[in-house]
């Protein structure tokens, strides 16, 4: 007889998962991308960029050092130069990607280390682990065998690796006691070290340019400035700092000296200067190139020289002469020809505004009809001046450099060229208005910059940390230790299997051998010594065999 059963009901489908909501895919987005900056990965790359992105900074001229280099740069690339300035790229350290790519930076590192700080503080206070089951498969391994027990024989174990500075556990297991030992936290901790001085690095150099400032002037001999940023030719300040946080500092000039070798290459620029506060007699000091003034959270720098000539004009209106001295800029380093300008607003009432456009060879030497310079040093002082009257458009608004004349107003007819000449000390270019231009002599100035940097203690500071971090880092290993006790086939000892695993250095194999002869010589030396067999030859300790 068939009997059939009745057929089975199909289950019903499972539902489908339902969908996360939006605040769930947005949180677990997030979280993904979280572990993606923050991952040591991620922070490598960006260092990488950040070097990447200083070094236009290092090649092009920026606004924040030299405007007048930039200036040049548009008047040698003009097609070149506005494509650059729409990249930032004379503004580098203050562009919109590079302020991205630091802050992405400070982000990774701290969303890095700050978990890694943590965990490695829970490990300080993690004892070591158990030891593995087969020791001998670890990558050193070592079999001991001694007649010493078992405690005795991991006693001797300890003492030896506390000696080496090891933090030591023993526990009693199934398989019987067994010793780990742990040593090398001050790896991990100079890698965090590392890490947090970094970031303390990046804090620092980010202070010193909210807060810092710096100023660039031409200082001639006779002449001073004090700290404001009306007295810079140039200055750059950090977005916090108002005109009244500037230390109240002033510098006068007294002496400026160049020295040359036999070559015309320069050996030394020293400049004898005198500083202190507003109103007071000042502090004689000598500076030079690499030996800046170091006040209390300032610093002043000698960063070029030049020369500033002197010329007197007489008018022909009988008004006193009126003698005039501007610095001319250097063009040729290496024989200091200088370029520059001397603009006369005010000569008189009835006297049209002078312009002299000059070039300075402090040795000069005239081929083919043109002033040129041979030695930086000023033995033979000469000027080649091209003399302009007319309007100057100094009451325009529109900005003008003074070393140099507008020549959109020399374009425009407003100045036209009157006279010109090369000068030797003491001879005059006369005008055909009567106007007499004598060149006199010249003076030195100095190029000082004051700088005022409030995380230079701190960059230090880190940077030495950074230092110690790297070398521990790279000079200690984390090692463990195990070892474990078992009975020696046919009794009479114990087999002592000891065990190391060894991070961070390639020595792994010759320290453990050391350790290993160590601890044979200390159970050899803690073993008892075998009795002395009797005279009728049969051993009174039945496990040990008589020879």
């Amino acid at each position: 007889m068939t009997v059939t059963a009745p057929p089975r009901e199909a289950a019903a489908p499972s539902p489908p998962p339902a969908r996360p909501s939006a605040g769930r895919r947005a949180w677990n987005l997030w979280v993904r991308w979280w572990r993606r900056l923050t991952a040591m990965r991620t922070a490598i790359i960006l260092l990488f960029l950040l070097a990447l992105a200083a070094i236009p900074g290092s090649l092009l001229p920026q606004r924040s050092l030299s405007q007048t280099n930039v200036a040049r740069y548009f008047a040698d690339h003009p097609t070149l130069a506005p494509v650059l300035d729409r990249l930032y790229l004379f503004d580098v350290f203050s562009s919109p990607w590079f302020a991205a790519v630091y802050l992405l930076l400070f982000i990774s590192l701290v969303g890095c280390v700050l978990p890694r700080a943590a965990e490695h503080f829970r490990a300080l206070r993690t004892p070591p682990p158990p030891a593995p089951r087969n020791l001998l498969r670890l990558p050193d391994s070592a079999g001991l065998q001694t007649r010493l027990d078992d405690a005795a024989a991991l006693d001797v174990v300890e003492e030896e690796l506390r000696v080496r500075r090891f933090r030591v556990v023993r526990r009693q297991t199934a398989a019987g006691p067994e010793l780990s030992a742990e040593k090398g936290y001050l790896k991990e901790a100079g890698n965090l070290v590392f890490h947090l001085s970094l970031v303390a690095l990046l804090l620092a150099l980010a202070g010193g340019k909210l807060w810092g400032y710096e100023g660039s002037v031409l200082v001639v001999e006779g002449g001073g400035f004090c700290n404001s940023f009306q007295n810079y030719d140039t200055y750059s300040a950090g977005p916090l700092v108002e005109g009244n946080d500037l230390s109240p500092l002033c510098v006068d000039l007294e002496d400026f000296q160049a020295e040359y070798e036999e070559n015309l290459t320069a050996s030394s620029f020293t400049a004898d200067i005198r500083y202190g506060g507003p109103g007071e007699e000042g502090t004689p000091q000598t500076i030079g190139v690499n030996d800046p003034l170091r006040t209390e959270g300032d610093r002043v720098y000698l960063t070029g020289h030049g020369y500033a000539p002197r010329f007197t004009v007489t008018t022909p209106d009988g008004q006193p002469p009126l003698d005039v001295s501007a610095p001319f800029l250097p063009t040729n380093p290496s024989t200091m020809a200088s370029e520059g300008a001397v603009k006369l607003p005010d000569l008189g009432a009835d006297q049209p505004q002078l312009a002299l456009q000059g070039f300075f060879a402090p040795t000069g030497v005239v081929q083919g009809g043109i002033l040129t310079s041979i030695d930086p040093r000023p033995l033979e002082p000469q000027v080649a001046l091209i003399a302009y009257q007319g309007y100057l458009g100094l009451d325009t608004g529109r900005p003008q450099s003074v070393y140099a004349i507008d020549q959109e107003q020399i374009a425009r007819g407003a100045l036209n060229e009157v006279g010109s000449a090369n000068l030797a000390l003491g001879e005059t270019l006369t005008l055909p208005d009567g106007t007499a231009i004598t060149f006199t002599g010249y003076d030195e100035f100095a190029a000082l910059q004051l700088s005022h940097d409030p995380g230079q203690v701190w960059v230090l500071g880190a940077a030495i940390a950074v230092l110690v971090g790297l070398l521990g880092m790279l000079l200690l290993r984390r090692e463990r230790v195990f070892a474990r006790p078992t009975a020696a086939p046919g009794g009479g000892g114990t087999v002592l299997t000891v065990g190391s695993l060894t991070r961070g250095g390639g020595e792994g194999g010759e320290r453990f051998a050391g350790l290993a002869d160590e601890l044979r010589a200390a159970l050899s030396a803690r073993a008892p010594a075998r009795p002395t067999p009797p005279a009728g030859g049969v051993s009174p300790d039945p496990e040990v065999p008589t020879p």
